[in-house]
């Protein structure tokens, strides 16, 4: 079976890593399932694997982790995109990157904990090369990225009304709150595999 986390972390077949892994067969079967709905799924419907793999290596941009900026960009290459589109991608991948997460509570405890942060918006020569559609999934990646706490109705109407369908919103979303737990997982497993043994 392919292990797209194995991989992107350095663990050899058969290695301690890799053992302790086996530990937890079924976390690692949806792991690898959850990568192969997203990014080779049976029918990718109106949400091209271009687009897919375009929005995969903006937010792994955001993250700042090497190992999967650089899959995720070759993965964009092998999807077809334009060099105009790679650049675009990266581009817009650094003037977004910030900290947070931001964002406000309800009134109540929780409320301390508010941070007002960049609220992004794709520039015109990008908008222009990415179009309006992959344009508008930036900004609301970008918004679960950073502002998950602001996460409204307006936000999603912008993407309705850029030609996004619910079921297609729903796969993005779930595309982001993916990649958020891979990175994360293959930055811990990488640090303790450059562990000396």
């Amino acid at each position: 079976m392919t292990d797209m986390i194995n991989m992107l972390a350095g663990i050899a077949p058969g290695s301690a890593l890799d053992k302790a892994r086996d530990a937890r067969p079924e976390a690692r079967r949806q792991a690898q399932a959850s990568y192969d709905a997203l990014f080779s799924p049976t029918e990718a419907g109106t949400f091209s694997l271009q687009d897919r793999f375009a929005v995969a290596a903006f937010v792994a941009a955001l993250h700042g982790r090497d190992e999967t900026r650089d899959f995720y960009k070759e993965q964009l290459v092998a999807a077809g995109a334009s060099p105009e589109l790679q650049v675009a991608v990266a581009s817009e991948a650094f003037e977004a990157r910030t900290h947070g997460p931001y964002g406000h509570y309800p009134a109540g405890p929780l409320s301390l904990e508010n941070s007002d942060g960049m609220v992004y918006a794709v520039g015109p020569t990008a908008r222009h090369v990415l179009g309006q559609r992959l344009a508008t999934a930036f900004e609301h990646t970008h918004m679960l990225v950073y502002h998950p706490r602001d996460a409204a109705p307006a936000s999603l109407q912008a993407m309705l009304d850029a030609g996004w369908s619910t079921t297609d919103i729903v796969t993005l979303s779930q595309l982001v709150s993916f990649l958020a737990f891979q990175i994360r997982v293959v930055a811990g497993l990488k640090a303790l595999n450059a562990r000396p043994a």
